[in-house]
């Protein structure tokens, strides 16, 4: 199935003209093909620097199936006085087909320094009103996420990206007043904590989650966060209290309380990491019984040891999405919820300092 274009761009344009132009493209497109229709799903308004708006154009390309219905990309580049625009919309070509074809519609507006002060004027006729408008800032720039959050009722974040790993926290606890917050720092995990919760799901395994004594996360040096909020689940989750972290050199070390025995915590960063995220977790507990998931090819590899010995190793296929993955399935949870996320947060908080 190939896709049909209709584009219209205009330089020295003004917010008004380019809602004009999408209206006008839109019912073009419907009155040349009845059955073509706008997805009226989600908003995403990305506010990027144009020098790497072609870096975020190429990843949001690898979302797939999980493109906002209405993309409105604010391009920023200092010192650009003229407000210009790039509106397109894409179709599924339905001519050999009688099922409905879903239009999504991609905005982009080039602006400068003296456009933030009216950043909710340009960009509030640009969203479709009645449908849920997610908000998306790569690089940084927190002072306009807070200006936008009025339009937004979920932004996404990466924790990762930002230096201070605590700060980062505390950085998206504050957007979490707001707005709900996606992290894919958090969605990197989503393999490890499902894996770590299928291990301990039978009945017969159940009981020794109260009797873990240790844990380990290594991660890339950059994804301390992610390790950080890993952790803050199991905190979370089990009720560990009082887990203060310290640093020695490249790791964080610290014990944790639970109503049986302390939990040692330890994690470490890993240099020869090349992606972001996690490289390994290990599990043990007081009876023995260890939990050991690596990231290798293909996904993670399992080692587990019993309380009598004995070993057992296997590869949980396709536990990676990739990067592109990661940030399809960070739009789709603009329209979810989790309710195990600020938990995880505010303990990996306490855990940060």
């Amino acid at each position: 199935m190939g896709t049909a274009d209709a584009v219209w761009s205009a330089e020295a344009t003004t917010p008004d003209e380019i809602e004009a132009a999408l209206r006008g493209l839109l019912l073009e497109a419907h009155t040349h093909d009845e059955r073509v229709v706008p997805a009226r799903v989600l908003n995403m308004i990305a506010f990027v620097d144009r020098a790497w708006a072609g870096e975020i154009a190429n990843r949001l390309r690898g979302v797939g199936r999980y493109h906002a219905s209405r993309m409105l990309v604010l391009s920023y580049e200092p010192g650009r006085r003229s407000l210009d625009a790039r509106v397109t919309i894409s179709t599924d070509d339905s001519s050999a087909s009688e099922e409905l074809s879903l239009l999504r519609e991609t905005v982009v507006v080039e602006l400068g320094d003296i456009h933030l002060d009216d950043l909710l004027t340009i960009a509030d006729p640009l969203v479709v009103t009645d449908m849920p408008t997610l908000l998306w800032s790569p690089h940084g720039h927190h002072e306009v996420l807070s200006e936008l959050l009025e339009l937004s009722q979920a932004v996404l974040l990466d924790s990762v990206e930002e230096p201070d790993p605590a700060e980062a926290l505390r950085w998206s606890r504050q957007l979490g007043e707001q707005a709900y917050v996606v992290d894919l720092a958090w969605l990197r995990s989503t393999p490890w904590r499902e894996r770590v919760a299928a291990s301990f799901d039978p009945p017969a395994h159940r009981r020794e989650l109260l009797t873990i004594s240790a844990l380990t996360v290594r991660h890339h040096p950059a994804s301390t966060a992610a390790a950080l909020l890993l952790t803050g689940w199991l905190a979370s989750r089990l009720g560990w209290r009082e887990a203060t972290l310290l640093a020695h050199g490249q790791a964080l070390r610290g014990r944790a309380h639970a109503d049986r025995q302390d939990i040692a915590l330890h994690l470490q960063a890993a240099p020869e990491l090349m992606v972001p995220g996690l490289e390994s977790v290990a599990i043990e507990t007081a009876a023995g019984r260890s939990l050991r998931l690596t990231r290798g090819p293909g996904g993670l590899r399992a080692h587990t040891r019993q309380g009598d010995g004995g070993t057992l190793e296997w590869i949980l296929p396709g536990a990676s999405r990739g990067e592109g993955g990661v940030l399809g399935e960070g739009i789709r949870q603009a329209l979810l919820r989790d309710p195990t996320y600020v938990p995880a947060l505010d303990a990996a908080l306490a855990m940060a300092g």
